[in-house]
């Protein structure tokens, strides 16, 4: 049997983060693999996360199985964290998954089900696993224009053009807040502008939040996911905690599901319970009550929400300085654009060759599609990857 096996394609992510292990120089900057990284490096455990840690250590009593959908309070606490009072609780499904990737695979698999002839529209580009996990479902996709590589920003009009064509039933997949892997984003207008299309067109949105918190706040990240719930009968959310919370391995995430009503909610509902059995059974569970304990306790989410934006405030004058220095050092405002892309991620607009260039010449990693971690950086390293930049070419 197991000599039928053929050789998967290799994550390009993973096999960065090799290469930059395997390189002996001393100068290098790992600007490729997706978790935030404070000054000195390290992926710290925030001080909330610690204390809701030591809490339910003391208290908890039982690691009994809990419920197929994960436990109540936790949905009901993301839902207010993401959506606030946007949408009526009873017309919303949620399970808890492990972390945003099996939020995202509950989702395609709740659309087969469903929606089985639907095509499923991505970003071009888009975080790769979304492609990856829609082909090994064998589900039908398409691509819209997102990225313009002149300007670094939303291609707009192209995007529009491409949603277009979408047919009824087809499903749109769009980022919360935060892009991935561009950082370009778009305004509430041009938002607005595409739940009207996607309306005319009866197309249903597919909304994919995994980084609330790390744009410009937690309620500002939010408002364009609550716009495209509050505009349609029947919308899907993935969202994941391991960004804002820091609990990367403890793979805490979930699906929503907005319903007509409240009995089209609960048939819902059955049928994400019955997805997790298939699937995992029962989700995760100890990343799920951290979250809960913190958002639950007043002085908690307070300490929880200042570090949070301690990290964006640092994530965001990392691309002010490295947009200063490229403009003091190119004469230019060709990379302007860094300081208004958001969250973890920018993308260079660059090509392959070039990307490969800084790694090789510079000893600066980042994915071959010139996607970087803005949080792989630090204050001495900004002037690094500025010159490297300009002397690659770029």
């Amino acid at each position: 049997m197991l000599q039928n096996l053929h050789a998967q394609p290799v994550d390009k992510i993973l096999a960065l983060m090799a290469a930059y292990r395997e390189d002996p120089r001393d100068a290098k900057v790992d600007l490729g693999v997706g978790v935030y990284k404070d000054a000195t490096g390290n992926t710290p455990v925030m001080r909330a996360v610690k204390e809701a840690e030591k809490r339910l250590q003391a208290q908890q009593t039982s690691k009994a199985y809990v419920g197929l959908a994960g436990d109540p309070a936790f949905a009901d606490a993301m839902i207010n964290l993401v959506l606030d009072d946007t949408i009526a609780r009873d017309r919303i499904a949620a399970v808890a998954t492990p972390g945003g990737t099996g939020a995202i695979r509950q989702g395609f698999e709740l659309i087969k089900m469903a929606a089985p002839e639907a095509t499923v529209w991505l970003s071009n580009p888009t975080w790769p696993i979304h492609p990856s996990i829609l082909s090994y479902l064998g589900m039908k996709s398409a691509e819209y224009r997102y990225f313009d590589r002149e300007t670094r920003g939303v291609d707009f009009a192209g995007l529009m053009a491409d949603l277009d064509h979408v047919t009824a039933g087809d499903i749109v997949l769009l980022h919360g807040c935060c892009h991935n892997p561009t950082g370009a984003n778009l305004t509430s207008d041009q938002m607005a502008a595409v739940i009207a299309l996607m309306n005319t067109r009866g197309a249903i949105p597919f909304v994919d939040i995994a980084y609330q918190g790390f744009g410009d706040g937690l309620d500002a990240d939010a408002q364009i996911t609550r716009m495209i719930a509050a505009g349609f009968d029947n919308v899907l959310i993935a969202a994941s905690c391991s960004k804002n919370f820091g609990i990367y391995r403890e793979r805490t995430g979930i699906l929503m599901a907005v319903a007509r009503h409240a009995q089209e909610a609960k048939l819902t509902q059955q049928n994400l319970n019955y997805l997790n059995r298939q699937n995992y059974s029962f989700p995760p569970d100890h990343g799920a009550r951290v979250v809960t304990t913190i958002l639950n306790d007043p002085a908690l989410r307070a300490d929880w929400e200042a570090e949070l934006e301690d990290t964006r405030n640092g994530m965001l004058s990392l691309r002010k300085q490295l947009a200063d220095e490229l403009r003091r050092l190119t004469n230019s405002d060709r990379f302007d654009f860094l300081a208004h892309h958001r969250g973890m991620f920018s993308q260079l607009g660059t090509t392959p060759e070039m990307v490969e260039k800084l790694r090789a010449d510079h000893g600066i990693y980042m994915v071959s599609d010139s996607r970087m971690n803005i949080a792989g950086l630090n204050t001495d390293t900004v002037p690094i990857l500025a010159r490297a930049i300009v002397a690659a070419g770029i």
